[in-house]
């Protein structure tokens, strides 16, 4: 199983003045500004160029990106990691519906997921993307 990285979460201490120093200065692409509430907001920026983005926000982790969500769940508990449940994202088109127990039926990139947290404390979300190019 490949887990792949491609999206580093970085903090700030001022979200939309992050986002103005990113775009306007640093020249990054804002691919997504998503707040569906007010616990949770996440946004993401792709440098030039880059294969690797960054994210910030509100109540985000790391995340960890695998092509086939059941057998890295699997394989994570099988070596001895205590992993969160399956679950996938209910809402369609908006992502605004919530989660519901288990794979994404549709399969749709970046619906289903499971977290697991470090002996450190830090979370890490690990998010099913069907097709992973090496």
């Amino acid at each position: 199983m490949d887990y792949r990285i491609e999206v580093v979460t970085i903090p700030v201490s001022d979200v939309d003045k992050a986002i103005t120093f990113y775009t306007k200065m640093a020249g990054f692409e804002l691919d997504v500004d998503y707040r569906p509430n007010d616990q949770f907001r996440v946004v993401q920026l792709t440098p030039p160029g880059s294969g690797c983005s960054i994210q910030f926000g509100t109540g985000v982790g790391n995340y960890l990106v695998v092509s086939d969500i059941e057998a890295a769940h699997r394989e994570m508990a099988g070596r001895g990691v205590s992993v969160g449940p399956l679950r996938h994202k209910a809402g369609m088109p908006d992502w605004q519906g919530g989660f519901v127990p288990g794979r994404d039926p549709a399969r749709r990139n970046y619906a289903s997921f499971f977290d697991f947290t470090d002996l450190d404390g830090n979370l890490w979300t690990v998010q099913e993307r069907g097709s992973l190019e090496k």
